[in-house]
C-alpha cells in the first residue's frame, strides 16, 4: 500500500510539473515596459527646478544689486535679477530692478515687460504714474 501511494504521489508531482512548464510555453511574455529616457548623468546640463523660494530670491536680488551699484555690469544684474523672479514670481522689487537694469541696456521691450509685470503686482507704487509716462515715450514694440 505504501509503494503504491509513493508512486501516485511521485506521479502526481510528474504531472503537476510537466502541466507548469507547458502552461509557460503557452503564455505570452509580458509586453515591454515604455522605454523611458535614462536620468540625466550630468548635473550641470540637468534643467533648474524653480520652487517658491523668498530667501533665495532676496540673495540673487542683492548680487543683482552689487553688479548694478558697483561693477555697473548691468547684463549681469539683470542675469541675477531674472533668477530672483524665477525663485519668487511674486516680488516686485525684482521685476522692477530688471526693468532697470533693461533701460540702461537699452533694451526697451524688455524694459516695458519687466515694468508691466512690476506694476501689476504693485498697482499702487508710489512711482507708478512716472513708469507709465517712460512707458508711453518708448517706440511701441514690433514697430
Amino acid at each position: 500500500m505504501g509503494r503504491v501511494f509513493l508512486a501516485a504521489l511521485w506521479l502526481a508531482c510528474t504531472l503537476a510539473a510537466q502541466q507548469a512548464s507547458s502552461d509557460k510555453k503557452l503564455q505570452t511574455p509580458p509586453p515591454k515596459p515604455e522605454e523611458q529616457e535614462p536620468p540625466e548623468e550630468d548635473e550641470s546640463l540637468k534643467p533648474k527646478e524653480y520652487t517658491l523660494n523668498p530667501i533665495e530670491a532676496q540673495r540673487n536680488i542683492a548680487a543683482g544689486d552689487y553688479y548694478y551699484k558697483f561693477k555697473k555690469n548691468y547684463h549681469a544684474a539683470a542675469n541675477r535679477y531674472i533668477e530672483a523672479t524665477r525663485w519668487n514670481p511674486t516680488s516686485a522689487e525684482a521685476f522692477f530692478k530688471l526693468a532697470e537694469c533693461d533701460e540702461k541696456m537699452k533694451d526697451f521691450a524688455a524694459a516695458r515687460e519687466a515694468y508691466t509685470q512690476y506694476l501689476g503686482l504693485s498697482p499702487d507704487a508710489k512711482n507708478a504714474a512716472e513708469i507709465k509716462k517712460k512707458i508711453a515715450k518708448w517706440p511701441e514694440p514690433g514697430k
